[in-house]
Parts: structure tokens; sequence; C-alpha cells
């Protein structure tokens, strides 16, 4: 452990001179501890000083992945990396703008505006005392600027805009109020992202003490592990996302908290009828016809030469939200939740929470639009809690589409009560668990009852990980800390399970004179054998894998989209699809690395070599094994890995980001892992001492 006072002696060269001795002042008012692993430790007087250390601490590691979280969230990526980032801004612009910030920040209460002032005083404090550090565009952190990023997941709701159609729609192509070709289907995502939250109640431990499993798939290096402590109550430890203030997945001294992406439709789309009521363009709804709202966006970009050029939009919106796209000759109106100062005061009185009482109570702002909550504290409580913001919709229409915009009967209503959503709390089979699956099956067989609900509570379905974990939990006891943190690694793996024995018939039945019989004897053999577990030895999880990557792809594409979820297309893969994927990928192991009988940790593998943000991968670099497999197959712990360009090996770039396990009692017990290290600088220690 190494403790030091920040440097509040260094010339501050990049502060003003009344700027400097505040920021001075600041800084004496904390302290940061790194541990052997280089985790912050920080310890602040009041709240505002806790952020400020929290917030130099994350640029200590990695100020990059700040700065780039804040261009992406303020719409200023282009002024970095060109002309190919204008429409990746031009989606954040669609709902922020700096007057909009402002405003915000401005009606924020006092105490909410001083956490942004220490915010934004840490970074500006750490240029300053660094002025080797170069920002590729933010040289100063204003505190409104916080308000652009209110909320920790990975993904937000606005990702849910196509960049491609908003280049259709708003690019110099685009006239006035002609419509667009109809939306092209788009590829779906090759790798599941989102996490893993179990809470055991005291009931079911070896030592009556609640447990709590924290285990976030996202991109590796997308968060930091820190704890954060102050003299008004702060004292949190977890992971938060870098640049962020608040600890997004994590426990204090007395509770804990697990977010997992939901299922619930936060955001939905409106087909609206596009018309001219005198000279100005409308959209009707009802008998009526509504002004669009048109507000001009300037995009600034860094183009040849690195001379700054800028691209004009002129943005038009209805009172759902902005135009996004056009679709059969109507234009599509984005809804989703708008309320940065609520969502940043939730994010952060969390972490502040003692109880399920007091979780519940800031619950209540009800600005929490993408996550489950897993929840534990000392006193036993457990609980599983879906976002609190959902509006109220009329059962009929099917959300998951475009719904008719000039019905006024389609629009959002007022959010659904906290008390009305398929909460789980203190259920009687003591666990209660997500794994980015519906919350029908979060408790078991006590679980909330789906025909009780709108359809639009959930649209993800079962996945193989929630049958995994149910197995797991169910009529278990006598757990541990040590047992929770081994169940978070168990390698089976139950969608192979579901999938194999039809492949095992389908080649049973092949006529003994099919070529099928001689390349794929092998192959089946060992799949036939297998207990569907992961390990870095297995040859048949090779072939597992190979083969659902085939599966998949084939389950995935346009034709076969049918609106159900993947998991449920999966199983209606025929015996003939199955051994023509099985083909496909033996003939895929020979080809690239002369063999099919190739043990996993030969190809699947961990590498970090660079601080890059978009890290390069290469087969002649060092890297390690790493056992366990991609989570769409039921495996808990997830690594979600592929060929890169250049290479044969597969190189993995999200899955287990950080694991936690943590036990509540009269004192926390805890343990936690980060994927890689703490710090972004390969040259540091902690680059890569947690692998």
């Amino acid at each position: 452990m190494r403790a030091f006072l920040l440097p509040f002696l260094f010339l501050l060269t990049a502060a003003t001179a009344p700027e400097t001795g505040r920021l001075r002042s600041a800084a004496s008012r904390v302290s940061i501890t790194r541990d052997d692993w280089g985790i912050a430790h920080v310890q602040g007087i009041s709240d505002a000083d806790a952020v400020f250390g929290m917030i130099y601490a994350q640029a200590e590691d990695d100020f990059p992945r700040i700065e780039a979280n804040y261009l992406t969230a303020l719409g200023r990526t282009a002024e970095a990396d060109g002309e190919k980032a204008i429409w990746q801004d031009l989606r954040a612009r669609l709902y922020v703008s700096e007057p909009e910030l402002k405003a915000h920040y401005a009606a924020s209460p006092p105490w909410l505006k001083a956490l942004m002032s220490g915010w934004a005083d840490g970074l500006n404090f750490y240029l300053a005392t660094h002025p080797q550090v170069r920002p590729r565009v933010l040289t100063r952190f204003e505190p409104w600027m916080a308000l652009s990023f209110t909320e920790g997941s990975i993904g937000g709701d606005i990702e849910n805009i196509d960049l491609g159609e908003l280049e259709k729609f708003y690019s110099a192509r685009h006239s006035g109020l002609d419509p667009e070709p109809k939306k092209t289907a788009q590829a779906r995502d090759e790798e599941p992202r989102g996490s893993n939250g179990i809470a055991i109640a005291p009931a079911l431990t070896a030592d009556g003490k609640a447990l709590l499993l924290i285990n976030p798939h996202t991109s590796f290096f997308f968060r930091s592990e820190q704890q954060v402590t102050s003299l008004e109550g702060l004292d949190a430890y977890g992971a938060a996302t870098w640049g962020q203030f608040f600890i997004y997945q994590g426990f204090n001294a007395h509770a804990g908290w697990m977010h997992t992406t939901s299922g619930v439709d936060s955001v939905d789309e409106f087909a609206e009828q596009i018309g001219r009521q005198g000279k100005a363009p409308a959209y009707r709804f009802g008998g009526a016809w509504r002004p669009l709202a048109k507000r001009l966006v300037t995009i600034r970009y860094r183009s040849a030469g690195s001379k700054l050029a800028s691209r004009s939009f002129a943005i038009w919106r209805t009172h759902r939200g902005p135009i996004v796209r056009s679709e059969n000759g109507k234009w599509i109106a984005f809804a989703m939740m708008d309320r940065p100062v609520a969502a940043l005061q939730q994010s952060f009185l969390r972490t502040k929470a003692t109880d399920l009482a007091g979780f519940l109570d800031v619950a209540r702002l009800q600005a929490n639009s993408s996550n489950n909550t897993l929840f534990a504290d000392s006193k036993g409580e457990i609980a599983f809690l879906p976002p609190q913001f959902v509006p109220r919709r009329d059962n009929r229409f099917d959300y998951t589409q475009p719904v008719d915009g000039s019905d006024p009967v389609a629009d959002w209503n007022s959010l659904h009560r906290v008390s009305d959503l398929p909460n789980v709390i203190a259920p009687p089979n003591g666990w209660v668990m997500n794994t980015n699956n519906w919350p029908w099956s979060a408790a078991g067989a006590f679980s909330r009852a789906a025909n009780s609900f709108p359809k639009y509570m959930d649209m993800f379905g079962e996945n193989a990980r929630g049958v995994h974990a149910v197995k797991l939990l169910s009529g278990s006891r006598a757990w541990t800390l040590e047992r929770l943190n081994a169940a978070a690694f168990d390698s089976d793996q139950p969608g192979f399970a579901a999938l194999i024995p039809g492949l095992i018939q389908a080649y049973d039945a092949l006529p003994k004179s099919d070529r099928l019989r001689s390349a794929l004897g092998g192959p089946v053999a060992a799949l036939r054998g297998w207990d569907c577990r992961w390990s870095a030895e297995s040859v048949p999880n090779t072939v597992a894998n190979f083969w659902g990557e085939e599966i998949w792809k084939l389950s995935t594409s346009p034709e076969w989209d049918d609106g159900l979820p993947v998991y449920q297309r999966l199983q209606r893969v025929t015996g003939q699809h199955k051994l023509a994927a099985l083909s496909a990928a033996v003939d895929r192991l020979q080809r690239q690395f002369g063999r099919w009988q190739v043990p996993w940790g030969e190809i699947n593998r961990f590498q970090r070599i660079s601080r890059a943000i978009d890290h390069p991968f290469s087969d002649a670099a060092p890297s390690m094994p790493v056992p366990f497999s991609s989570a769409r197959w039921g495996s808990l712990a997830s690594f979600g890995a592929s060929p890169k360009p250049g290479t044969k090996r597969w190189y993995g770039t999200s899955g287990n980001s950080f694991v936690a396990v943590v036990e509540f009692g009269p004192r926390v017990r805890a343990r936690a892992v980060t994927a890689g290290g703490e710090s972004g600088d390969p040259a540091s220690p902690h680059f890569n001492d947690e692998a």
C-alpha cells in the first residue's frame, strides 16, 4: 500500500491565478492510497472532495478513456477522429447541446452542483499538474459536462439509433420531405453483452450472511476499480465507468448493487405521417397536424491537415423525440428517457443507500431506464429490481416495431409506479438472479408471472446463462463467499447441452454411404462423450465453439429473423443445418490450424499489448490461454472472442471485465478482480497484473 496527498504544490500550468488557489485547496482535502494492485482508495472530507480525488485517480490511470467517453457523450468525437465520426456525433447531439446542459446544471440541486464542480476541478487539476498529457480535444472540463454522461452501462439507449439510417436521412442526399428507401435488415451483434448478478439470503448461507455476485460483461478495460469515501457518509467500492463520479456496480459497508442490462422496452419508434401546414413541415397526430420542431446542429470535424471544418444539419423532432430515419414513406421518431439531472442523482445517491428501503427511495427518482438491479444488504434483504423508467403503453401495440405515430393511443403515458413493476423482494426460495434474461425466472418458481404484466416488460426472453444460474441455485444451501466465487466460474454450458443431441441424432441417421459419416466421425465422437464443460485443454470445447459460430450466424441472419429471441431460433435449427455447420467448422479448423483436434486454450486467448482503445492483436505477440467461452452458450464466466484482422487465434475483447463477490455482515468481506489491470499505461506494473 502506498499513500500520498495530491500534488497541490505542483505548478498549475493550465490554471488561472484564482483557480489555482481553489484547486490547491480542494487537493489538500483529498488523499489517495494505492494498494498492491494499484487500486485507488480515495478519501475526501466532503462528497465533492471525494469526487475530486476519484476522478483525479481515474485520470492518472487512463485519461484517454475518460476523454473518449466524453467526446462520445458530448458529440465531439469528430473533432479528434475526423469526418468518419460525424454521424456518431450527430446522434449524440440529437439529445445534448451546450445550452441545454448548462440549463440542466443551473436547475440542479446545490449538492449535485457541488459534485459536478468537484468532478470538473479534479480533471482540470490533473491536466494542470500533468503538462505532458496532451488531450485530443478536451483541454478543459466544465461542471455541466457531467450531465452528458449520467448512466454507467455499456451501450446506452441512444445506441439503438442506427447510424447508417441516420446518415441516409440527414445527409445531403436527403431532399426535404421526400421519403428515403425502406430500412434494410441489420446484422445482429455477434457477441451478446451484459452481466450476471446473484443475491443470496442469509437462510441459504453457511454463516447466515447475505451474499452478492457482481459480474458485469462489458468490453474489457471499460471501467476503473476504486474505493471512494468521505466524512459525509460516502463509502463505496466497485467499478466506475471511466469519467464518471459514482460507483456503478459495487457495494458500501452495508449494501451492494449489481446492474444487468434489462430486456424492458425503454426505447420506441413512431412512424410519423409527414405533410405541410401552410409552408411548414408538420406531422399528423389524431385529427390534427402539428408542426415539426427544427433545430440547427453544427458538427465540427478534423479535416485534412488537422484543421477543423464543420457541417450543419437541420434536426427535426416531434413531441416524442427526434426523427432518426424514414421507412415506407414515413419519418421515424425515436423516444427514449431524457432526464439527465434525475439520472445523475439516482446514479450517485444509490451508492450511499444502506438498506433496501433507502435504495428504493432513490429508485423512486425513476431515472434508470436500462438496468435491472440485484441487491443485498447487511440486514439480510435481497431483491431483484427492474428499471424504474417504464412508460405505460397500450398493450395492443407491438412496440418491437415502429408504431403508428398518428394514433394518439400509441403514445407513452405516465410511468409505472415502482411498486407495480415485476420486482422480486425477499422470495421464499432465498435467492434472486439475472443474466440479461427475462425477469420471469429471477427467483425460480417464486418469480413474477409474465401474464400479470404488459408484454413490453421484457423483450429478451430466456437465455442459456439464465438456465445455468437457476440450475446452480435451485435447492442449494450452505453458500459461502468462496463457493459463490467458484459458481461464477462454473464451467457448464447448457446451451450446448440443449443443441448437441440433435446434431448427434442427425449424424446417427445418416446413410452409411454418406461422405459426412467418415468426415465427421471423429468430431461427433468427441462431442458424444463430452460433458459440455469448458477447459483450456478441451478439444470438444473447440469443436463445439466453432460449430456454434456457424449455427449462431445462421440463426441470427436476416432471413431467419422472425422477431423471436435468438435462443428460440437456435432450437429450430434442423439436423441437416447442424451437420452442415459442423462440416464447415471442421473444415475451418483444419484449414487454419492443420487439424481439428486443437485444445481450446491454444485458440482462445487474452492479449493486452497496447493502451489503444481500439486494441491491436497479433499472433506473434504474448498472450495467455482463457478456458471459458462465450456467454451465448451459457457459460457464466464470459469471454467474447473472435479472430482479429491478421490472426488465426481468437482474442477476447469483452466478457468478465470485473468480478466481485461480497458477504454482508457486521463487517463486509469481499473479493474482486478486474480484467487486465487498473492502469492503461503499458509501462505501469498494473497494466496487466490482474490478467
